[in-house]
C-alpha cells in the first residue's frame, strides 16, 4: 500500500470508529500516564489534538502544574514549540488546530518524552503523518526524548512504507 493509499484507509477507519474515541482516548492517555519514561519525564512534548486523533485536552491540563508541557505550533514548513500553561495560552492557527502563544522553546535536548501523532504506525515504530512533513522536520532534533507514538488500535498496521530519513518511535501507545 502506498503512503496515499494508506491515509486514505486509515481516514476511513476514522469515520468507522468516530464513536468509541472518547473512550479509546481516555484509556490510551492512561496508559502514557502509567508508563515510566512519562512518569520520570521534566519537560514534555504533546500536540493538542483534532477531532480525528487521540484526544490529549484533559491530559494536558492535568499535566501542565506537574511537568514542563509544550506543545507545536506550525510556522511556515516547520513546527516551533511553544510552553503552554494553560488553556489561555491557545489560540486558533494553522489547520484549525488550537496552538500555543506562550514562550518558544529551543532547548531541544532537554526534552524528555515526546507523544507523536500519527495516521499509522506499525511494530517497528514506524510512522505516517498526515503528508505535510511537520514532525519529520521537528523529530531529529529531539536526541533525548523518548519518543511515543500515539495512535488508536486501528491505525497499527503491518508495515508503514518509510524513507531513510524517517525517525522510527521507541515505543507506539494504542
Amino acid at each position: 500500500m502506498t503512503k496515499a493509499e494508506l491515509r486514505k484507509h486509515v481516514r476511513q477507519l476514522k469515520l468507522q470508529h468516530q464513536e468509541t474515541a472518547k473512550a479509546d482516548s481516555d484509556r490510551i492517555m492512561q496508559v502514557i500516564e502509567a508508563n515510566p519514561h512519562f512518569q520520570v519525564a521534566q519537560t514534555v512534548l504533546l500536540y493538542h489534538s483534532l477531532p480525528d486523533e487521540v484526544c490529549t485536552h484533559d491530559f494536558i491540563n492535568k499535566w501542565c502544574d506537574k511537568k514542563q508541557i509544550l506543545l507545536p505550533k506550525v510556522v511556515g514548513n516547520d513546527l516551533e514549540l511553544r510552553c503552554y500553561h494553560d488553556i489561555r495560552g491557545l489560540k486558533t492557527g494553522s489547520f484549525g488546530i488550537a496552538e500555543p502563544t506562550e514562550a518558544l522553546f529551543t532547548d531541544y535536548e532537554k526534552i524528555d518524552f515526546a507523544a507523536v501523532p500519527g495516521m499509522a504506525f506499525d511494530a517497528d515504530g514506524n510512522r505516517l503523518g498526515r503528508g505535510k512533513g511537520y514532525y519529520d522536520r521537528l523529530l531529529p532534533r529531539l536526541t533525548n526524548a523518548y519518543k511515543a507514538g500515539i495512535c488508536f488500535p486501528y491505525q497499527m498496521v503491518d508495515t508503514v512504507p518509510t524513507e531513510e530519513t524517517d525517525i522510527k518511535m521507541d515505543e507506539v501507545i494504542c
